[in-house]
Formats: C-alpha cells, structure tokens, sequence
C-alpha cells in the first residue's frame, strides 16, 4: 500500500471516527484512538506499520509539552498555587502510590510498580475540560481543583520523562568506571545549555526573525526552536519532550507567546491525531478476548482507587457538599500520558511488551468509560437529592423596604452595595443555598428564596416595594419571575438584567422599560476606553460611545418588532450597521474641517 493511500485511510478514519464522538459529546481524543483500534491490525488490517507511525507521531508529544510550557506563566502559577501545587502533588503521590502499591503486589520489580502507578494517577486534561465545560462546572470548586490537579500532572510528567531513559536495561550497563552520578550531570548540564542559551540566544533571534514580516520564515523558526531544544535533549540522552517544555517555559512571558502557539497549534493538533490512532492501532484487542477478567479487573481497579482517593483528598479541602465525590469521578479515569509513558517505557524495554499493551487497553476503557460513570453518578445523586428533605425557604422579616434585589450574584450584589452606601433598605432573595451560606459570611444580609413564588414575594414586602431589581441569572427563571410580579403587582418598577439580545426581547414581551443589558455598558465604557488610547479626544470618545448607544437601543427596539422573521432581522443588522456608519462619518466631517483650518492657520 502507498504512503498516499495510507494517508487518505488515516484521514477518513479520524473524520469519520471524532466527527461521530463530538456528535456523541464524547472527547474527540477517544475517536482518534476508536478511528486506530477499526483501521489497525486488531481492526480491519487496513494499516500494520505501527512501529514507524509511531516514531513519527511522537513528536505530536513534543509539540503539545512545548505548547504546555508556553501557557505556564510563574505569575498564573503563583494564583493557583494551592490547588496545583498543594492538591495537586497530593493526588499525584496518593494515586501513586495505591496503584503501584496494587502492581508490586502483582510480583512486579519496584521500579516498574513505581512507573505504572505514576502512569495510571494520570488524567486526560482534554477531555476533563471537555466534561466540565459542558456541563458549565469550570468555575465550580470541583472544577477549579480538577484544573489545578491537571495542571500539576502535566508538570510531572516531565521529570519522569527525564529519569525514563535511564531507568533502561542498556542504560545501566554503562561503560567500566563510568561513575553513577553521570547520567543526572547530564540532565543538569542540558538543562543549564538549554536556560542559558534561551535567554541569550533564542529570544535575540526569534526578534531577528519577527523584523522579517514573513509568516512561513516565523512558523519555521518556531519549528525549528522545538525540534533543536529537542534534539538537544536527546544527544543527552534525555526526553525529547523534556527539551520541548523547557523551550516553552523559556519562552512564556516573552512577546512571542501567543504567536508562537498560533503556528504551532496546527502541527501540533495534526500529529496528537496521529499519536491516538497509532495508540489505537497499537492497542492489543487480542487481550480482551483472551484475558478479559484480567483487563476488567485492573480497569476497575484503576477507576476505583482513583474515584476513592481523590474524593478523599477533596474531603480535606474546600469541595463542599457533594463537590468532594465529584471531583473523584471527574478525574477517575487514565489520560492521554499514560500512552506516551507506557509507549516509551515498552520501547526502553522498562516494561515487557505484554504488560504496556494490557495497561494501554485498560486506560483507553477508563477514558470511555469515566464520562459515563460521571453520567451515572449525576443521575443518582439528583435522585438522592429529590428524595431528602429540603431545606425549607427563610423566614423573611417584615419590612417596608423600598427595594426587592431577585438573584444576588455578581450583578445583585454590586447592586445591593451601591444602595448601602446610600443608606436605603433593601430586602435581597437568592435560590441558591450555598452560595446564601458563602454571601452571608461577608455580612451580607439576605434570604434564602424563591422569587418567582408568589408567597415568597408578598413575605418580601412587594406590595409595599416601590422597585424590583430583577438581577436572576437563569433566563427562565428570570422571565418567570418578571411575568409573576408584571401580573401580581402591577405598580411596582421592575429594573431587569438581561443577559442577551433574545433574553431582552423576552422581557420586553412583558412590557418591562427598564431593561439593561449585562455587558452592554461595560463593553461601551472599554469602546470609549478604547477610543481615548487611539488618541482620540475624550469627548469625542465619549459622545461616539453615547451616539452608538443611542442608534443600538433604537435598533434593539426596532428588531424586536420583527424578531420572529429572521430574513428581515439579517437586513435590518445590515442596514443598521449602514446607518451607523454614515452617522460616524458625519460626526467626523466637522473634525476634519476644524484640523484642516488649524493646519492653515499653522502653515500661515
């Protein structure tokens, strides 16, 4: 078969095989490694050459290590500090420990337990951050320790590529008298070649470069920066992905972060592909006919520890009601370094070929299989949760306060401080009990409630209320509440947060004036900002920023007439970024005639 057919097999394979995972919600790195399990010598046999497809994608590790240490900042490092560095280290060592505990228990040689428990405490970054973004939990606590764990993972990956090459049978037999501390000299001069030489010689000369204003003259350099740190590494003989990380970090806080991950991300993203389904076509399905209670029982094992030693650790630390066993299932399964590790430990002949296939399968099932534990666990929890009692709405105070605040997040609460300062009473309901608990512990004064309960709202003084500050996050439950107080108690003022363009034609629906988009002020308060630093003159900033505002409330107005015609809605966006632009003009016109009297003037 020609390198060309056996490309256009790989391209079909990884189309057809992730577009079918992200339809299913599924990481897009399982469909690699599903798309190389059907083309590979386990699969259809279409492809066999795994040996030398995988020397080639492995320099998709080297550019994803590179691209890790460009986003290592020490500043964004020292924020999270304690959850990478503090529950991150401890998840590492904990799950290290217990699974190599499990593997020497096995009859394994220590060095060995110790690999394979490193690889195992391992969890996939892509698809965690996948699992969590969907389920919009990034910002949970749960979902900022698993972001800090992952972090800390993809640092310790790299001393122990480092040390695996000498951990091989032929590192060992090194020439008579060779002393025992020459292997760790090495790593450590390579390390100080490597700093040294970024800070006086790549940065001066990726600034000679960048003044050439050619593209491919650029991406080649960054591509040349990766692969010589790497080979430089290598001659070492250390990790190629060790050199690559190091160039990273070197290179994080320099001007030429961002564009040097822009060029890198294609290649990098091409050959990952690549890596997975040389994984996948490497991955001994033959096993799993053959020894099935074998590879079910050390995936289990693997899920189980996992799941029980990271919802322990999230015990000791602030994952609160629920978020602890959460977090446990979040990062139960393996990761996408335990193929790199496991790879190149079979290939250093630090583990026998046997036992790396038997590891890789069980990994590959733990990654299909965590989302749906995680999916499981959810289920079961709501069930738990709907069937214990709960906790009953608080009482509320009778006061004639003045002002209702439904929903006291970010946009409640600045507006709850403003009315403090001015000394004027205000009663506040919020539907999330936790975040109650956490508001009041700033002294906050605020009730546990449903807003869009009618009792609730009679409690909270409503029918003496002259304003209700509609602050609620959830866009149903906000029209939900708008459309009960607009019918309950018609005389009161509602101020209502709108969090889009469609929120806010919902709202108008209920014939509510006073209506303010959540981003919309602040993003003008940046234009004008925005337009002062391009030196423009401050009130000709800020009257253009009042004169957009002005043509965009009038066309909010003017859509939501036709809001159920998209056809229309499209011409009318055009034609009012038209009208915008001859307003702008007109503006300007005068402008140029005062510059071009006081040139005159000047020139006289």
């Amino acid at each position: 078969m020609t390198s060309l057919s056996q490309i256009a097999i790989f391209l079909a394979a990884a189309v057809i095989a992730v577009s079918l995972f992200r339809w299913l919600k599924l990481s897009s790195i399982l469909g690699y490694v599903a798309a190389g399990l059907v083309i590979g010598p386990w699969g259809l046999g279409l492809i066999r050459d795994v040996e030398n497809i995988l020397q080639l994608s492995e320099f998709g590790i080297v550019l994803l290590l590179f691209v890790i240490g460009l986003e290592l900042q020490p500043t964004r490092l020292w924020v999270m500090r304690r959850n990478v560095f503090g529950l991150g280290s401890a998840q590492v060592a904990l799950c290290t420990a217990l699974l190599a505990g499990g593997a020497w228990l096995t009859g394994l040689p220590p060095a060995t337990a110790l690999i394979i428990g490193f690889g195992l405490s391992l969890s996939s970054t892509p698809l965690v951050l996948q699992v969590l973004a969907e389920r919009g939990e990034l910002k949970s606590n749960h979902g900022r320790a698993a972001f800090g764990i992952l972090l800390f993972q993809d640092l310790a990956v790299l001393p122990m590529l480092a040390v695996l090459p000498m951990l091989a049978p032929q590192a060992g037999s090194t020439t008579p008298g060779e002393p025992w501390w020459l292997p760790l000299a090495k790593l450590v001069a390579v390390i100080a070649i490597v700093v040294i030489g970024g800070r006086l010689v790549l940065r001066p000369a990726l600034r000679i470069v960048a003044r050439v204003r050619v593209t491919e003259v650029f991406t080649a350099a960054a591509l040349l920066t990766v692969i010589g740190t790497a080979l430089l590494v290598r001659e070492a003989g250390l990790s190629m992905a060790l050199g690559a990380f190091l160039a990273g970090v070197l290179l994080a806080d320099s001007e030429f972060r961002h564009e040097l991950e822009a060029d890198i991300e294609p290649f990098k993203g091409l050959l990952l592909g690549l890596f997975f389904v040389a994984v996948g076509m490497s991955a001994n399905l033959g096993l799993l006919s053959a020894e099935p209670l074998t590879v079910v029982a050390v995936t289990a094992g693997l899920l189980f520890f996992k799941i029980i030693a990271v919802s322990l650790l999230g015990m000791f630390t602030r994952c609160k009601d629920g978020s602890a066993l959460r977090l446990g299932f979040v990062l139960a399964s393996g990761g996408e370094f335990a193929f790199v590790l496991f790879t190149l430990a079979a290939r250093e002949r630090v583990l026998d070929a046997q036992t790396a296939d038997l590891l890789i399968l069980a990994v590959t099932l733990s990654m299909m299989a965590g989302p749906l534990l995680l999916t499981l666990y959810e289920m079961a929890a709501s069930k738990i949760a709907a069937r214990a009692p709960q906790r009953e709405f608080d009482a509320i105070e009778e006061r004639d306060n003045r002002v209702i605040i439904a929903g006291f997040g970010r946009v409640g609460q600045i507006v709850a401080r403003v009315l403090r300062a001015r000394r004027i009473a205000f009663t506040a309901l919020d539907i999330n009990q936790t975040h109650v608990d956490f508001v009041r512990r700033f002294g906050n004064k605020i009730y546990y409630g449903d807003a869009s309960r009618l009792d609730l709202l009679r409690a909270a003084g409503a029918e003496k209320a002259e304003i209700f500050v509609l602050a609620i996050d959830d866009v149903d439950a906000s029209l939900r509440t708008a459309a009960l107080v607009c019918a309950q108690f018609p005389h009161l003022k509602i101020i209502a947060r709108a969090r889009s363009r469609q929120h806010a034609f919902a709202l108008m629906e209920l014939n509510l004036h006073y209506i303010m988009r959540e981003t919309f002020l602040s993003s003008l308060d940046m234009a004008s900002t925005t337009l002062e630093a391009l030196g423009e003159d401050a009130a000709f900033a800020r009257a253009s920023v009042k004169r957009f505002r002005q043509h965009d409330e009038a066309t909010l107005r003017t859509q939501y007439e036709i809001k159920e015609d998209e056809t229309k809605l499209i011409a009318n966006a055009v034609e009012a970024a038209q009208q915008l632009e001859k307003l702008f003009e007109s503006d300007a016109a005068p402008r140029r005639e005062d510059t071009l009297q006081v040139r005159a003037r000047v020139e006289r």
